[in-house]
């Protein structure tokens, strides 16, 4: 819950659960404009990415910097950007939760279980990336192709379940090229997956991957800039650190850190879950790669992709371009969050 501290000078919060709720939605919307910030500002990496890791036969032959060349020349400069709408819609909530659940789990199991330092921040950040794949089904079955079958439960579904249909459009989207496209939009490409893959299952290929993956990467993630951010404050308060500009007694890491923190952060996240992501790139785009009869499971596309491909050329097929994506973003989601909790009076 917030302090009076926190949430600033002649703010008026009313008392008991309201104040809570008000704390929680601040902090969601924090958590939510820190994701959208981070993917806007990498979607052209992402695209290449998608390109590479899934050998799009216009591309397979190019490498990173070629390839970013190339998609402009061939599709305009808004070709770095495709798929970035259905992106934008999932990230929000995805970014808020994972966020507002870290700082949740992080409070809970030092106040509960009396744990803190850097165990503390691993166990809240690979908790923060499992929330994401809890759901509650009644008669729940994930089927053979990473799909779901199932009635939905009272309970309702929870951030990723409600939006992995649209990181799959996204990636359909983003995997097109000029000239070839067999989706004519986010509207279009919902209705031909749901008409062509076997209704709502097609929409939640590659899940597995992303589930198994999610606990790795969020984990290390938040647990490598917590531990970059406390030793930072605790060594070099003055060189490396201020006050936060909605509780002078709270003390920050100066924007230029955070960036730092941040990048290294996401630099140790994706190289440990990186072939999962190329696993779950696999599965998604499904019927639109030649050999998709060869990626139905998650098991089976590793092993498809590492005999075809190998481990390089294969299971870490764009990881070059995945550094220089994924430390700006982490770096941008990072820094924006935490300026985000000072604007909004969080700390």
């Amino acid at each position: 819950m917030a302090s009076p501290a926190a949430a600033g000078p002649g703010a008026a919060l009313p008392p008991g659960a309201a104040r809570r709720d008000f704390y929680w939605l601040r902090s969601f919307i924090a958590g939510g404009v820190a994701g959208c910030c981070a993917k806007t500002t990498t979607a052209p990496l992402d695209r290449v990415k998608i390109l590479l890791q899934a050998h799009n036969h216009h591309y397979k032959h190019l490498g990173v910097f070629s390839t970013l060349c190339a998609v402009p020349k061939k599709e305009g400069y808004l070709g770095l950007y495709k798929g970035n709408g259905a992106m934008m819609i999932r990230i929000f909530p995805y970014g808020a939760i994972q966020f507002m659940a870290f700082d949740q789990y992080k409070k809970v199991i030092k106040k509960q279980l009396g744990i803190s330092g850097h165990v503390h921040r691993l166990m809240a950040g690979s908790m923060a990336g499992m929330i994401l794949c809890f759901f509650y089904f009644q008669r729940k079955k994930i089927t053979k192709n990473g799909g779901i079958e199932g009635k939905l439960g009272d309970r309702g579904i929870t951030a990723v379940i409600c939006t992995y249909p649209l990181d799959m459009v996204r990636v359909r989207l983003a995997f097109q090229v000029k000239g070839e496209h067999k989706y004519m939009g986010i509207i279009h490409a919902f209705k031909m997956i749901y008409t062509k893959e076997g209704g709502f299952s097609g929409f939640y290929r590659g899940l597995m991957p992303t589930v198994v993956g999610m606990a790795p990467y969020a984990g290390f993630s938040f647990f490598t800039f917590g531990t970059l951010k406390s030793i930072g404050l605790a060594q070099a308060p003055n060189l490396l650190g201020r006050p936060s500009l909605d509780n002078p007694d709270v003390l920050v890491l100066k924007t230029h850190v955070n960036l730092l923190c941040g990048g290294i952060a996401g630099a140790i996240a994706q190289t440990i879950s990186y072939p999962l992501d190329v696993t779950r790139r696999r599965m998604q785009l499904g019927a639109v790669l030649p050999d998709s009869e060869k990626c139905l499971t998650m098991v089976q596309t590793l092993k498809y992709v590492y005999q075809q491909h190998g481990i390089r050329r294969g299971l870490y097929r764009g990881l070059s371009l995945n550094y220089i994506r994924c430390i700006p973003s982490q770096a941008v989601a990072f820094t924006t969050y935490e300026l985000m909790k000072q604007f909004l009076h969080l700390n």
